[in-house]
């Protein structure tokens, strides 16, 4: 269990302390190879051109200041305690933590945060990836409850964490998917009590485990001796949506809620790569639930790190674990259909050092046929980045990774692509397909390790290919195109897109690439997705203390970037401490609805409901004052 003396770290600081990077070495030398290697960084200030070369087409160096292609007058940055749009946009809040899905839930209790009966009534927690689907006239928004802040949650005990067993069971009711039904009232959008399709999805749900690894002895445990049965989904971080109507939660920093009362019992070695340890993270699960304490049940974590298919239009419908896409910490699942009818899933490890994976499904996608199992049989892959802006997906299989079956490549993903040679990368977050063309994009967040010796799963974090810097504080956004334009290539080219930085604190490979300047500059790109006109909405969660290395960047933001010319413009501003994550569209595209995390997670903010209230993760509603399509 983490101390409280801890309370007040952020999410990704919590995980820093619990998977510390490795000591420095030859730092200095590292640096200067980066930045004198092929001219990469060269120029002094960012990327020269030639270094985007992204098959026959080039990236134009785009200066911000002095043209602006957008709808919108571009917002500066800030640090106010709200949510900042441009003229002539509007937004609400649609949904919030503990907002009452039924007419039997209770309101939130802003002295005590509910409790677990309440909760499990209840909006969960930090919402993260989200979707809006129609069905039958029906507007369902989907979104995942990522995690708590256990200083915020539990902010009515002494510790602030968890005390009780009632703390905890609240705790683990707010966590997993929230499906609620909103309607539009006028301008507002609202939520639609007692829904149908209302739908809590906790940590203690039932859920069935498909694919390859189903029934595997690794799978199994005294609660399920099949191996096919599990309980709960936690940690859903970024999303995905099928072409037949369902929607993907992606579990990611699964291990921090496993722990031992055993404090002498050591995990094997397979789960220290998922960072499974004897502490967990804070949330006490295993003092009231075994399944969650490893010297009792080894294998539980190998059933959880999965890609989880929902359907919304059923809500009795048990949720599928689909292992066939492997097991790793997910950051989001992003569903393209191939030209030849087979369905591709990109996927990021969202940890430092960790890699980029690709699905390909066996079966074909037929319109308005039986799709329920593609995603359960097919081939997974993982990415290599060489130095000369081409790239190749490995195959990940008994036969490149000498393991014993498909199944143990799936439940061990990790370990098998560091077997294959694959590239480790600057934390891989959201994956997103341009909607008019055979382009892939990818989020690099940040990676401080990068540069140092190789980290706890063995991975070197040299600098290499697509992660040009050392000690990346900033982070960058790499796409790439498969050969031929057929998503199931297995060769590829890539670029970046961008290059985060600082120009008025550097001027040398951390101020950015060159459509980065003074008025746009930001930090940290995490969440990402495309309009359907092809623009490249960016969303951030990085460091918001406006100081020293992110001095002007002010709190976390959402921008707009033309993937053909390079600019980039900054449309959302966060309020205090939060992170800007997740989007989705309504279905005439007059409405964005975009995610706010964990604002105040240090304490500094009451939004969204102001003085005397706790702050409260929610989800808001853009729109146009002229009731135009955004985007």
């Amino acid at each position: 269990m983490i101390d409280n003396k801890n309370e007040d770290l952020s999410f990704d600081e919590f995980d820093e302390i619990s998977n510390p990077g490795p000591e420095v070495t030859e730092f200095e030398q590292v640096v200067e190879r980066a930045m004198s290697r092929r001219n990469f960084l060269g120029g002094g200030l960012a990327i020269g051109a030639s270094a985007f070369v992204l098959g026959s087409t080039a990236l134009t160096p785009f200066n911000a200041k002095a043209a602006n292609s957008f709808d919108f007058e571009p917002i500066p940055a800030n640090s106010l305690d709200t949510v900042t749009v441009p003229k002539g946009y509007s937004w609400q809040v649609v949904t919030q933590w503990g907002d009452e899905l039924w007419s039997k839930s209770v309101p939130f209790d802003h002295k005590t945060r509910g409790t677990g009966e309440s909760q499990e009534l209840a909006i969960g927690d930090n919402n993260d990836g989200m979707s809006l689907f129609t069905v039958g006239g029906h507007h369902l928004l989907i979104s995942n409850n990522e995690y708590t802040n256990r200083s915020i949650m539990y902010d009515n005990r002494e510790s602030k964490l968890p005390e009780t067993a009632d703390d905890i069971r609240k705790g683990k009711a707010a966590h997993g998917v929230t499906v609620v039904e909103v309607k539009q009232d006028g301008k507002k959008w609202n939520i639609v009590k007692d829904s149908k399709y209302n739908r809590r999805i906790t940590a203690d749900s039932p859920m069935e485990i498909s694919g390859p690894a189903r029934g595997h002895d690794l799978l199994k445990t005294s609660a399920d001796p099949s191996g096919t049965q599990s309980l709960g989904t936690w940690n859903n971080c970024g999303n995905g949506r099928t072409p037949w109507g369902t929607y993907l939660a992606c579990e990611e920093n699964f291990n921090g809620y496993f722990s031992s009362s055993d404090e002498n019992y050591t995990p094997s070695d397979e789960l220290k790569r998922y960072g499974v340890k004897n502490e967990d993270w804070g949330y006490a699960w295993a003092t009231e639930d075994e399944r969650f304490d490893i010297s009792k049940n080894p294998n539980e974590p190998n059933r959880a790190g999965y890609v989880v298919e929902i359907d919304p239009s059923d809500p009795t419908s048990t949720p599928k674990k689909r292992t066939a896409l492997g097991r790793f910490k997910h950051e989001n699942a992003e569903v393209v259909v191939n030209k030849d009818g087979h369905v591709v899933v990109y996927m990021g490890d969202d940890e430092r050092g960790e890699f980029i994976y690709r699905f390909v499904s066996k079966g074909k996608f037929i319109e308005g046929g039986n799709n329920a199992d593609l995603l359960d049989e097919g081939q997974l892959y993982v990415a290599k980045f060489n130095d000369d802006q081409s790239g190749e997906w490995l195959e990940l299989s008994p036969a490149t990774t000498d393991m014993k079956s498909q199944a143990e490549v799936c439940i061990h993903a990790r370990i098998a692509a560091s077997k294959v040679g694959a590239t480790t990368m600057d934390r891989p977050e959201w994956v997103a397909s341009h909607p008019k063309k055979a382009e892939i994009y990818c989020a690099l967040t940040n990676n401080k390790n990068r540069g140092k010796k190789p980290n706890a799963g063995g991975d070197e974090t040299p600098v290499t290919g697509p992660n040009p810097r050392a000690a990346n504080l900033y982070g960058q956004i790499v796409r790439w195109r498969p050969e031929g334009e057929n998503h199931t290539s297995d060769a590829f080219s890539w670029d970046l897109f961008v290059m985060a930085g600082n120009p008025t604190v550097h001027k040398d490979a951390y101020a950015g690439s060159k459509n980065i300047d003074a008025h746009n500059m930001f930090n940290s790109p995490d969440g990402i997705s495309f309009d359907n006109n092809g623009k490249l909405w960016i969303q951030t969660d990085g460091k918001y203390s406006n100081k020293d290395d992110f001095a002007g960047m002010g709190n976390n933001q959402m921008l707009i970037g033309d993937t053909e010319t390079g600019e980039i413009q900054r449309f959302l501003v966060g309020p205090k401490e939060c992170e800007v994550t997740g989007i989705t569209w309504s279905e005439d595209r007059k409405t964005v609805f975009v995610g706010i995390q964990h604002p105040g997670e240090k304490g500094d903010s009451t939004f969204p409901g102001g003085d005397g209230t706790a702050p409260r993760s929610a989800i808001i509603a853009v729109t146009k004052d002229d009731g135009a399509i955004i985007g």
